[in-house]
């Protein structure tokens, strides 16, 4: 069965979808940017900021479907510059210390949506 996770700890979609879907025990959570769940904007400040935004922002998401960093399998990275990959680095090593990160992808695209630098999508299980 198909469950549809929403919170207010991270933004609303900006779009037609959801914040994630759980379906037989697994979490897909959408692509998130640096919003600020509070105010709907784009955080300011440097990329490295950014990355933690989006950071927390799935770690609300996860957490709102009884689930955890711990338990990510899988992530992909889109960013507009991979000259950013040492600070993007830095920031995701800290969500995800040592031999137990997921796997992951990251990848340089030409655009985000609203003009941002950086997006991450998750899967978990729980």
């Amino acid at each position: 069965m198909k469950n549809i996770i929403r919170t207010e700890n991270a933004p609303a979609a900006i779009g037609p979808y959801n914040q994630a879907v759980e379906i037989n025990g697994l979490i897909y959570t959408a692509g998130q940017i640096p919003l600020d769940p509070a105010t709907g904007k784009l955080v300011e400040g440097s990329f490295t900021d950014r990355v933690y935004q989006v950071m927390n922002n799935l770690k609300a998401i996860l957490e709102a479907a009884d689930s955890d960093l711990t338990k990510v399998i899988k992530t992909n990275i889109f960013v507009t510059d991979l000259g950013q990959y040492a600070e993007l680095n830095k920031v995701y090593g800290e969500y995800f210390p040592g031999d137990d990160a997921p796997a992951r992808a990251a990848i340089q695209v030409a655009g985000l949506p609203l003009g941002t630098d950086v997006e991450i999508e998750m899967i978990a299980y729980k």
